[in-house]
């Protein structure tokens, strides 16, 4: 199989001669061989690991992302970021430690901004009304 991931930055894996490939999406963990039938699923924070024909292992971290399986030979993930490397248990500990971090903070940030928004539009309301209200002649 080929195999290529790219984030919007760059091409992080470009690779022939794929065996097999592990990944997990929101149901869990899945394996993909050749031949396999075309989907498409979006992925967790979690690693792919794949094995070359020369029976060595590669893993890649990946920060969500969509995966793409066609034609029974081609398999493509794009994700926001992906840390490739030989060594699992440092992708597994380090990066995606930090990848769960940054998205516990995206996740703060959202709530914080959202947070804001709302009181931003009760106060305009309450300028609204209070207008309203003067303009009318009610309570003068």
């Amino acid at each position: 199989m080929k195999l290529r991931i790219v984030t919007p930055l760059s091409i992080e894996v470009d690779e022939d001669g794929v065996q097999s490939l592990r990944a997990e999406d929101a149901s869990g963990s899945f394996g993909i061989l050749p031949r396999h039938a075309d989907f498409l699923t979006s992925l967790a924070i979690s690693v792919v690991s794949w094995t070359r024909a020369d029976g060595s292992q590669r893993h890649c971290a990946v920060r969500r992302g969509v995966l793409t399986m066609f034609g029974g030979r081609e398999v493509h993930i794009a994700t926001r970021e992906a840390v490739v490397g030989d060594d699992l248990a440092q992708l597994d500990t380090t990066v995606l430690a930090r990848f769960h971090a940054d998205l516990d903070l995206e996740r703060t940030q959202h709530a914080d901004s959202t947070r804001l928004q709302l009181n931003a539009i009760r106060l305009i309301m309450r300028h609204l009304r209070a207008g309203q209200y003067r303009g009318s002649g009610v309570g003068s």
